[in-house]
């Protein structure tokens, strides 16, 4: 067992023989902890063929054990007043808890046993497959939704990075036992997953508890996946609704290009508040749209940047050139002021999620996946600072110079076509 190694004074990581990482965040004053253990292995590392393997077996993880059944596990937490819950993305699967600090072990117990000894039932697989399959169908008949997919899909196409993380019905409909099983014991191995708690919480004690709970005999590491291949391009779904929900974004950059801050500022400054320039001169100049801003979502190895807009039918025809011509201007003439205030958008967000265990758990575990080593918040917030007005407009260039990625749902009539859209950035 390696000795821990230390990011900020709270903060203590300790890798298991095994291979498994372990971390905690001290925070004195709080009566809880939050907890969980995050598996470097999502919707990125599944085939074709079981697209949507990963988020059913988050799903089944909770149906039952070899010691527990699946009331069991709810009862067993929800008697200590606890919160137990799980998620799904496209680079890692994460399950979670946050109890009293007395309750930790008992929360990390239920954890260790999900993870390693989930019996995924044939009764409670039907069952749990019924959910997916109508939460699938939910997210079809919600377009401000489903035409995220359609962005990540059109950006990335036939690639694991660009297909959805609920996987689509009929590949849904085809996953049999066998195939979660071999999916858990070759991706949840102990070398890609981390066990982070924060808050009222002693280092050494939790790193003996996690030694003890998570043997992880017969689990393998498969961690390979193809690099990322943004090539954009255009969707669109025509449908009778109110609104048209638009997407329009560029190649972005991973967790580890050196633009990954300034990127995260330009994002901020660009649609990040109502401040931003987008807002400003979008909604309260013109009032095209109720809802628009920008986003940038990275990866290990990319990133999309991209806006959302609903907006009306006819107003889509006004609204798309007034967007273009705002990306255009971020190339040259960004203000100390507006950057300045971005900075200072993410700096606070930055400190106010350090306020909360759940955050703070999140974030540790994220950043051992991602750099293999906790990040001190001092070497964040420098980085942040670091980024200058000619970096923002740099950074902008770097986007432009990318394919456009469209989709739209909606009414789609008035909105221009794929042609026009790219000579604009042409």
């Amino acid at each position: 067992m390696s000795g821990p190694d230390r990011a900020d004074a709270s903060v203590k990581v300790t890798r298991l023989p095994t291979g498994l990482t372990v971390a905690t965040d001290s925070m004195p004053g709080v009566a809880t902890v939050s907890l969980g253990a995050w598996v470097g292995a999502g919707t990125r590392h599944e085939t074709p063929e079981v697209n949507g393997i990963a988020h059913l077996l988050e799903h089944m993880a909770f149906k039952g054990t070899e010691r527990r059944s699946a009331q069991d596990i709810a009862v067993e937490i929800e008697n200590v007043g606890g919160h137990l819950n799980a998620y799904t993305s496209r680079e890692n699967t994460a399950f979670y808890a946050k109890v009293l600090s007395e309750d930790a072990p008992l929360a990390l117990d239920i954890i260790a046993d999900i993870l390693q000894h989930s019996t995924f039932l044939e009764d409670e697989l039907e069952r749990e497959r019924a959910v997916v399959l109508q939460e699938i169908g939910q997210a079809y008949d919600t377009p401000d939704d489903i035409v995220f997919d359609h962005f990540q899909e059109t950006a990335y196409p036939g690639q694991a990075l660009g297909r959805p993380v609920l996987g689509e019905s009929h590949t849904v409909s085809a996953l049999q036992r066998d195939s979660l099983w071999d999916y858990m014991h070759g991706h949840y191995g102990p070398q890609q997953t981390v066990v982070a708690a924060a808050g009222d919480i002693e280092h050494d004690r939790f790193v003996a508890l996690v030694a003890e709970a998570f043997v992880h005999d017969g689990f393998r590491c498969n961690g390979a996946t193809d690099p990322a291949d943004y090539r954009g391009g255009d969707r669109r779904e025509e449908r009778e609704l109110e609104q048209v929900h638009l997407l329009l974004g560029f190649d972005g950059v991973g967790y580890l290009d050196d633009d990954y801050y300034a990127m995260n500022l330009l994002s901020t400054l660009f649609g990040g508040g109502m401040s931003s320039r987008l807002f400003q001169e979008v909604r309260e100049k013109r009032g095209l749209v109720y809802s628009v801003y920008s986003f940038h979502s990275a990866f290990v190895d990319g990133g999309l940047f991209g806006l959302y807009a609903g907006t009306g039918s006819r107003e889509v025809e006004e609204l798309v050139p007034v967007v273009c011509d705002e990306l255009g201007k971020l190339t040259a003439g960004i203000t100390a002021e507006e950057l300045e205030r971005a900075r200072a958008q993410v700096r606070a967000s930055l400190l106010m999620s350090r306020e909360r265990s759940s955050s703070r758990a999140e974030q540790l575990a994220q950043q051992l996946l991602i750099y293999g080593r906790a990040v001190p918040l001092d070497e964040v917030l420098g980085k942040v600072a670091a980024v200058t007005t000619d970096d923002v407009e740099r950074v902008a260039g770097r986007l432009l110079a990318s394919p456009p990625t469209l989709t739209a749902i909606g009414p789609l009539a008035h909105l221009e076509s794929a042609g026009r859209l790219a000579a604009r950035f042409g």
